[in-house]
Parts: structure tokens; sequence; C-alpha cells
């Protein structure tokens, strides 16, 4: 230990006199977890936005054989139906329940040419008293009746024309943006919401809404809610629990860029091993005197060997530590929108450089240094005494 120790010393001390081979190292490296760090980032910020979104206290009413909000349809007669069901929680406004319209507008994305999917979901009074983590940061809410829309923010962050005051296209009108809305960073706030009457006229859905949403009462069963709708005859309808529905959306977005990432990043961090084989190949080239002469004075084969891994590893530390640093001071909170892959909309969310992400960067740095400094360590470590000499 001694012996490994003092020779780890000594090939720190001499790193900066070797500052081009290591920095080959640590740039390789860097590059192969900023990568991964990033795209996994990107997988943690979208999974986060979509699996925060929702209660397990509310549920979520659907047509039977509809997977997603934007295929489904009901009738509004058949909210008679389900607001005396029992479980559902009364206000003094009466029965929890609202129907709600979920359809796309096309709007452009800021610095885009064309446009894209933007969810636009028509609500009513009561929805905004099932949600009560929605709240109006900007200007004021749409008045019902009226043509006016409010946004959220991740919206109005990445669509052009959604200031307050500013005129947006829906249909065949032009609707006022009144009002900014924030729900805590869940996937409403990529959303632009009106009222529910003014969007059925407009999109001319006559007496249907998409979806109806509920909140339960205190210790009610969304299981035995669901099996009293699903077994009334007089319905066509499923019920998921709201919290359940958007966990399953956010585990096939964010499974596919995971992938995406580790794949990228396995294929890079292979050149990274090379790179890093290359230049730990060179280094123990350039010090066979060095090495001999410390074979020479006693020092045993498997010092040198564990000596020149551990150097290896510490500079693949290097480059994971940079690699990451960098992935989080750039993409950590940065805001961007992508294709929900169900609805085909567009979701806004932030990064998530997570500590969980930085240590998966910076395991896959060691792996490369690992494999990278393993054969040149061994080369050095069983390298003939007399050989290493001759070179003086």
């Amino acid at each position: 230990m001694k012996q490994i120790l003092a020779i780890t010393a000594m090939n720190i001390r001499t790193i900066l006199q070797r500052s081009g081979a290591s920095i080959v190292i640590i740039v390789g490296i860097a590059g192969s977890v900023a990568v991964m760090v990033s795209l996994l980032a990107m997988a943690e910020g979208l999974n986060k936005t979509i699996s925060s979104t929702g209660q397990d206290d509310r549920a979520l009413i659907f047509r039977e054989g509809s997977n997603s909000e934007l295929s489904s349809g009901i009738a509004m007669t058949d909210l008679a139906i389900i607001e005396n069901t029992q479980g559902i929680k009364k206000s003094e406004d009466g029965p929890m329940i609202a129907a709600e319209i979920f359809t796309i507008i096309d709007v452009k994305k800021k610095g885009a040419v064309d446009t894209s999917n933007l969810p636009l979901r028509g609500v009513q009074e009561m929805s905004f008293k099932i949600r009560p983590e929605l709240k109006i940061i900007e200007g004021v809410n749409f008045f019902p009746g009226r043509g006016e829309v409010i946004v959220g923010k991740g919206a109005a962050s990445e669509f052009e024309g959604l200031e307050i005051g500013k005129p947006i296209k829906i249909r065949d009108s032009e609707w006022t943006v009144v009002g900014i809305f924030s729900t805590g960073g869940d996937v409403h706030e990529s959303e632009v919401w009106a009222d529910l009457a003014v969007i059925q006229g407009a999109f001319r859905r006559g007496a249907s809404a998409s979806i109806a949403i509920v909140q339960m009462e205190k210790n009610a069963s969304i299981t035995d809610f669901a099996a009293t709708l699903e077994l009334d005859p007089r319905l066509n309808l499923k019920v998921q629990g709201e919290a359940d529905f958007y966990l399953e959306q956010s585990s096939g977005a964010s499974a596919v860029i995971q992938v995406f990432g580790y794949t990228v990043a396995i294929i890079m961090a292979i050149g990274a091993v090379f790179a890093a084989l290359n230049t730990m190949y060179s280094a123990v080239s350039t010090r066979l005197v060095e090495i001999g002469t410390l074979r020479a004075v006693g020092f045993h084969g498997s010092s040198v060997l564990f000596a020149l891994m551990i150097e290896s590893m510490f500079l693949a530390l290097l480059g994971g530590l940079l690699g990451a640093g960098l992935s989080y001071l750039i993409f950590n909170g940065y805001t961007v929108s992508t294709l929900a892959s169900v609805s085909f909309t567009q979701t806004a969310f932030d990064f998530a450089v997570t500590g969980k992400i930085i240590g998966q960067g910076l395991i896959l740095a060691l792996i490369v240094g690992f494999l990278g400094g393993l054969l040149p360590a061994r080369r050095a470590a069983t390298q003939e005494i007399t050989e290493a000499l001759r070179a003086i």
C-alpha cells in the first residue's frame, strides 16, 4: 500500500508535465458524460412534469375504449347521471364534477417558421375548484361566455403571441389572452384554457365534451366508483385515477429519451476508451525508464499496476466532473418543449440535472477510466526490468 501511494502521488504531481496527454483523456470522457447527463436530464425533466400532474383523490372519466383525452368523447347528458354516483365530493355549488374539452390549435413556437400543436382545454367553473393548484400569476381569469383565454406559463414562454392583451386565432375568430397561470410545474402549464361553452360553439362540439374530471370524497375508492359507472347500462364510459393516467403518459415518453441517452453515451464512451488506451499506452512508453527504475529499487509490479490504474481513473473522474458540471450549468432548469407521443401536442418542461443522474455520469467516467487504463497498466507492471532500463 505504501508503494502504491508513493507512485500514485508522484504520478499525480507530474500530470501537469504531461498535460497534453491528460487533456485528451479528460476532454474525451467529459464529452461522453455531458451527453449522457444532458439527455437523462431531459428525460427526467419531462418525466417530472408529466408524472407530477394529477392527484390520487381525483378521477378522469373517458369514453370506453379511448386511451387519451384527445380520442375521448362523452355526452353532457351523462354528467347528470354521473354526478349522483356515490363517492363524488359535494361543495356549496354542487357535486365536484366538471366536463372538459381537450383539443389542438396551431401556434408558432418562438423562432420557428411552421406552427406546432398547442393543447386547448375548455373548462367549467368547477374545474378551478377541482384543481386548486392553478393560480393566475399575471392578468386575470377569463370571463365565462367570452372569447378569452388564459395561458400556462410554459406555453407562454415557448410560443409566440401568447402575451396578455394579444389576440390569438382559434378557428375562424380571434380570442384575447387575458391571463397567465401556473399549476406548480405540471403538464397543464403547456395548455391554453378557455370557457367550455364557448369552445363547444367554436369547434361545433354541441352538447359534448372530451372527458369529465371528478373530485372524490375523502377515503372514497376510485375503483368502486369506476365499477359503478362501467356497469351502468346507460353509460359507455371508463374511469381512471388522474395520477395513474399521467404516470402512464410519462413512462412511455421519458423511456424513449433515456434509451437514446444511454445509447449515445455508450457509443461515445467506447471512443473515449480507445482514446484513453492510446494515451495511457503512450504515457507508459515514455516512462519506461521511470518504471524500470522503480522496479529495480524494489517496487512490486502490482504496485505499479494499481498506481497507474488510479491515475487513469483519477483523470477519468476529472473528465466526469467536468462533463457533469458543464451539463448542470448549461441545462439544469433550461426550458424546452417536445411533442407528447399520445396527445401529439407540445409539452413544455425544464431539464432536471439530479444527483442521481450526475452519479450515473461519474460511474460511466470511472468505467471508461478503468477500461482505458487496465491494459497499459498491465503492460507496465509486467515489463522486464532490464528491457525498461535499456531505454536510458
